[in-house]
C-alpha cells in the first residue's frame, strides 16, 4: 500500500483592515483541498499606521513606498517562517507560497487600468526558501478583466452543490460575492462597503480598530434618511462585473453623506453603517434567489459581528443564512486559503480566473512565480 503523501500550498493574505496577516496551509493531496492548519499575526502597529496613512491619501514619496514594500516583505516571510516552526513544518513540505500582498490602489475603470499590490515577494522567496508566487490581479487586467474578485473560482471548487444556489458571501473591508448556480457558469463581484467604514468611523471616535461584536453600533439606532442617502451611491446601480475598495468608501465619501446629518450622534451613524452593509448585501441577494432552496455561506470579519449576522437573517426570510465554518472552512481563512489554491493552479499552469466572474476574455494562469534560488 503506497504511504499517503500530502501536497502542501501556503496560502497568504492580508487584507484591507490592515489587522494582520492570515495564513493557511491546504493539502491538495485531498479531493477537494482540504485545509490543515491555520494562523493569525498581527500587523506591527508602526507598519500599520503608515500603509493606513497610505490608503486613506493615495499620496507619498518613492522613497516611503519603496520601504514599505521591503518591511511588507520582511513581514511576510517573518510570519511564514513562525508559522513552519510552529506547525513543525520543513521547507521541502511545502510545494510554493501564494501571497496576495497589500492592496494600496484598485483602478479598474480609469483610462489606464490599473492595480497596486505591494510586499516584496523577493524577500519572500528568499527568507524562506520556498517557491512564491505574488501578482495574481494583473494578468487577468491584461486580458480585459477587472482583476477582482479572483476567489469565486475557489469557492467554486469548494462549495458548488447542484441541488442548491450558494452565494459566499465575504465581509472583510469590502463585501463581495460568489454566485454558485447549478449548471451555470459561477459569477462574483463586490456589492459594498463590508467593515472599512464601520472600521474608520469607530477608530476615529473611540480609538478602535474595530466594533467588537457590533456593541457600539447596537447602542444607537438606525437614521433612514441617513441610510437611504448612503445607499444612493452610483455604485449600486452598476451591472456585474465590479469592483471597489476604499478608493469610494472612505472617510471623505462619508463626510460629503453626512454633510446634511450633522446632529446625528456617533453611535447612531455607527448603527447606519452597519445596516447600510446588510442591506446593501441583502438588496443584492434577493435579485439573485430562485426556487432552489438558497444557502448563504458568510465568512471573514463581518462573520463574527452577531448584529450583521441578524440583520442578514432578518432581510433574507427565504435564505439559509449560516457561515463557511459550518461547511469546513474556518471563516476567518477563506481568502488565505483561496491563495493557496491560486498558487497551486499556477504552479500546474492551470487556468484561475473566471471570465464569468471578471470580464476578461479568456481563462488565464494568473500568478508571478519567485523561485526559491
Amino acid at each position: 500500500m503506497n504511504k499517503y503523501s500530502p501536497n502542501y500550498y501556503i496560502g497568504v493574505m492580508s487584507g484591507t483592515s490592515l489587522d494582520g496577516v492570515d495564513i493557511a496551509l491546504m493539502d491538495f493531496a485531498k479531493n477537494p483541498p482540504k485545509m490543515t492548519t491555520c494562523d493569525f499575526f498581527p500587523m506591527p502597529e508602526e507598519l500599520r499606521a503608515d500603509i493606513s496613512a497610505l490608503l486613506k491619501t493615495g499620496e507619498t514619496n518613492l522613497q516611503k513606498l519603496g520601504e514599505i514594500d521591503h518591511r511588507l516583505g520582511l513581514l511576510y516571510a517573518q510570519t511564514i517562517n513562525v508559522f513552519l516552526v510552529k506547525n513543525q513544518l520543513k521547507v521541502e513540505d511545502i510545494q510554493a507560497i501564494g501571497c496576495h500582498g497589500q492592496t494600496v490602489w484598485h483602478s479598474p475603470d480609469s483610462a489606464y487600468p490599473f492595480t497596486t499590490q505591494i510586499g516584496d515577494m523577493n524577500l519572500v522567496a528568499a527568507k524562506t526558501g520556498i517557491t512564491t508566487i505574488c501578482d495574481f490581479r494583473r494578468k487577468d487586467m491584461a486580458v480585459g478583466g477587472q482583476g477582482a474578485p479572483l476567489v469565486p473560482a475557489f469557492h467554486q471548487a469548494i462549495f458548488n452543490d447542484p441541488s442548491r444556489l450558494s452565494v459566499v458571501l465575504n465581509i472583510g473591508g469590502i463585501s463581495n460575492i460568489s454566485v454558485l448556480k447549478p449548471n451555470r457558469p459561477a459569477i462574483g463581484y463586490d456589492v459594498g462597503a463590508g467593515n472599512t467604514l464601520m472600521d474608520s468611523w469607530i477608530e476615529q471616535h473611540q480609538g478602535k480598530r474595530y466594533d467588537k461584536n457590533g456593541e457600539w453600533a447596537i447602542s444607537g439606532k438606525v437614521n433612514e434618511a441617513l441610510l437611504e442617502s448612503l445607499l444612493d451611491e452610483p455604485f449600486f446601480s452598476k451591472t456585474p462585473p465590479k469592483s471597489t475598495g476604499r478608493e469610494l468608501f472612505n472617510l471623505t465619501w462619508l463626510a460629503k453623506k453626512l454633510e446634511n446629518f450633522t446632529a446625528c450622534k456617533p453611535e447612531n451613524v455607527q448603527r447606519t453603517l452597519a445596516e447600510f452593509t446588510a442591506k446593501s448585501i441583502a438588496n443584492e441577494l434577493i435579485t439573485l434567489q430562485t426556487e432552489l432552496p438558497c444557502l448563504l455561506l458568510v465568512c471573514g470579519g463581518g462573520a463574527r459581528n452577531p448584529l450583521l449576522m441578524e440583520r442578514l437573517a432578518d432581510l433574507l426570510p427565504n435564505w439559509n443564512v449560516t457561515t463557511t465554518t459550518e461547511f469546513g472552512l474556518d471563516i476567518d481563512y477563506v481568502e488565505a486559503a483561496a491563495f493557496a489554491w491560486l498558487a497551486h493552479q499556477r504552479m500546474n499552469n492551470l487556468p484561475s480566473n473566471m471570465p464569468s466572474v471578471t470580464g476578461a476574455k479568456k481563462a488565464v494562469s494568473l500568478g508571478v512565480i519567485y523561485p526559491a534560488e
